[in-house]
């Protein structure tokens, strides 16, 4: 059979099925985009709960007592720290008037006054379904207040709706700052006025699938997503898919150097790249996947989402962009356009000197590495995990200032109180009992059916404090299994619970995944355990780096509870990523040299393209703080800076030089040949 390099016979049967590969995904996208329903959206209040958690028991059962659908607006008003007087509680009590128009049944509403006379309120029920979009009325209608007075909306629908604006627009916002970052960055990296334009069309493309494909599949599978989940879901795509590219034309305009026709070296760029791109993908959709265990709901939806979004891009990237590189030729690479025969620059660049430098003096890299990266990570020491709901935006909301203001005038509680649930017949004795607990400001009955009845009890300290958990405690403890305890202080309680479990059943996991697809992929025990544990040392030492950044810049006061895991997740998986993509190359390039050699020169001709991704994909994640939630501005931190220590410490100094080190032990059992020990590093018959 005739080879595909020889003549013309093979191109135009190539050239016609790249044409119909870009038709095919092109019409793909456009059915996607026809067809695909809205996704689910989470209830942001309950998604961090197990099933099983016992506020969240409280939560489903609340919804099936009377009045379970109304939840009020709380509308502070105060006068700058003064007495609000005589005019001030008539203007208090006016505005309530005014506001009954907004409430369930349009019913007379009474206002509240704290025993200094300082703050007044007036509790506005909404339906608890579509309060939040009444939040922005009752804001315009208290906007302007005679005598200096001043008004706050807060209370559960002004929280939601806050969140909601701090996500409006997110999709676009996250879209267009990533898309602008991935475009300069391939501009410089590839010094073309238009090959950039391809790769970024097709992630962007691959993007949008996705996030279609996420909706479609939290109606099939039942599951809810909120604005974090699909802007993570986001990032993870353009950045993933921007490094697979960016592998792949790297190794297509080497190929194009050794072949004369375009489809050759790009079947040859293929084969070489696919099994690297595959097991760095694989290793990160399985990664993802270990989330399915996780007892958390908004951990799982992650888990799923971002791994649909990653098999999407790997997708596009090793049959989209191919077919699309094909068809534009090697002007594509104008005006640096790969010539055969032409010598590979790689092979005596930048990289290439920082192989040999390294190879030389390894114990020094070794050292060096090693210590820069113990030092960064001190900076976790005081690390603390966990926020309340006041602490979770960067720029504090209206409903967080007027949740201050009312804890200052009223007990700490009042706003939010703790939920028990008893039986009818036990309510009495269950008050009694409630009441007695320290910490306990003050008990009052709620709504009630005939089988479950609510009580309100109103915590003498701060949503969020220790005092507060611990009275939600006491409060279980001396309550038994005569009474469910919820709201929100038991749901931070029990999050925090859900997350800590999660924590120490997932990572365990990952790292296990990440070992067997690297045994599975290098063949080498020795190599598998070096290249886990860098990564992980990766990941602390991005902590501890990100924890200072927090401390000292942002004045964060703790992580919120998912980012240790979800920092992990991304780091480990990603960050090997790299690591998968050197010492593939290097065991390829170890067939003809030792393992000194082999790591100068797989670093020579990978060290480009990876730091490249590596910026890449360190600049998309850092777009997460783009948004006004603390989360994700921690996880795009942490991820950013661990991914360019991977990219310019971990994989360019420490692993070739711990391969150095170790010699032909590194490929431990199979190595790629089987030297005879000579300084030559002849090949035994």
């Amino acid at each position: 059979m005739e080879s595909f390099d020889d003549g013309t016979k093979w191109r135009r049967p190539a050239r016609r099925a790249s044409v119909l590969t870009v038709l095919a995904f092109v019409l793909l996208t456009g059915l996607v985009f026809a067809l695909a329903p809205e996704a689910r959206e989470a209830d942001q209040a309950t998604s961090g709960l197990p099933d099983s958690a016992e506020s969240t028991t409280v939560s489903a059962i609340q919804r099936t007592l009377p009045s379970s659908g109304v939840s009020p607006a709380i509308v502070v008003v105060s006068r700058d720290g003064q007495v609000l007087g005589e005019g001030g509680r008539a203007a208090v009590t006016d505005l309530a008037g005014r506001l009954g128009r907004f409430g369930v049944g349009g019913a007379d509403l009474t206002p509240t006054f704290s025993d200094d006379g300082e703050v007044g309120l007036v509790a506005v029920p909404l339906k608890a379904s579509t309060g939040s979009a009444k939040v922005e009325a009752i804001r315009d209608a208290v906007a302007s207040l005679p005598g200096g007075l001043a008004a706050e909306v807060t209370g559960g629908p002004a929280f939601q709706a806050d969140i909601e604006n701090a996500f409006a627009g997110a999709d676009v916002r996250l879209l267009v700052a990533t898309a602008l970052i991935v475009a300069v960055l391939l501009l410089v990296t590839y010094r073309s006025p238009w090959l950039w334009l391809v790769p970024l069309v097709v992630v962007a493309v691959g993007d949008r699938v996705a996030s279609l494909a996420v909706a479609a599949a939290t109606q099939l599978f039942g599951y809810e997503v909120d604005g974090s989940t699909t802007g993570i879901t986001s990032v993870l795509v353009f950045g993933a898919g921007t490094n697979y590219a960016l592998l792949l034309i790297a190794r297509y305009r080497e190929e194009l150097r050794r072949h004369d026709d375009r489809f050759a070296a790009m079947r040859a760029a293929w084969r070489q790249a696919a099994p690297a791109i595959l097991a760095s993908s694989g290793t990160v959709t399985l990664a993802l996947l270990t989330l399915s265990f996780a007892d958390a709901p908004s951990n799982r939806a992650l888990g799923w989402s971002a791994a649909i979004g990653i098999v999407v891009a790997v997708l596009f990237g090793l049959v989209a962009l191919p077919a699309a590189m094909v068809l534009f030729g090697r002007g594509l690479f104008w005006p640096f356009v790969p010539r055969v025969g032409q010598d590979d620059p790689a092979r005596t660049g930048v990289w290439s000197r920082v192989g040999h430098a390294v190879v030389r003096r390894p114990r020094t890299f070794v050292a060096g590495s090693v210590a820069l990266l113990l030092l960064l990570s001190l900076g976790a020491a005081g690390l603390q995990v966990g926020l309340t709901q006041n602490e979770r935006f960067r720029v504090t909301p209206e409903s967080v200032v007027g949740q201050e203001r009312l804890a200052e005038a009223f007990p700490a509680g009042f706003a939010e109180p703790t939920v028990v649930l008893a039986r009818p017949g036990a309510v009495a004795d269950v008050a009694r009992r409630a009441s007695s607990v320290d910490g306990v400001s003050s008990v009052r009955p709620g709504a009630a059916s005939d089988t479950w009845a609510s009580l309100q009890v109103v915590l003498d300290s701060d949503r969020g404090s220790d005092r507060s958990a611990d009275t939600v405690e006491r409060l279980r403890s001396s309550l038994g299994d005569e009474a469910l305890v919820g709201g929100p202080d038991a749901q931070d309680i029990d999050a925090a619970s859900a997350a800590s479990h999660d924590r120490l059943l997932i990572i365990p996991l990952v790292l296990v995944i990440v070992m067997i697809v690297l045994l599975v992929l290098l063949r080498s025990v020795v190599a598998s355990v070096v290249l886990a544990l860098t990564v992980v040392a990766t990941y602390v030492t991005a902590v501890g780096a990100g924890w200072f950044v927090f401390t000292h810049l942002f004045d964060f006061p703790a992580l919120d509870l998912p980012v240790p895991l979800f920092a992990f997740i991304f780091l480990v998986a990603l960050g090997v990523d790299y690591n998968i993509f050197l010492t593939t190359r290097a065991r390829e390039e170890g067939a003809t040299q030792p393992v000194a050699g082999a790591m100068t020169s797989a670093l020579a001709v990978t060290g480009g393209v990876i730091t490249s991704a590596g910026i890449v994909l360190a600049a998309v994640f850092a777009v997460l703080g783009v948004l006004p939630v603390v989360a994700l501005t921690q996880i795009g931190v942490i991820v950013g800076i661990g991914v360019l220590l991977d990219t310019l410490v971990v994989r360019s100094l420490l692993v070739p030089a711990l391969a150095t080190m170790l010699g032909e032990r590194f490929w431990w059992p199979s190595h790629p040949r089987r030297l005879d020990g000579d300084a030559e590093g002849t090949t035994r018959p």
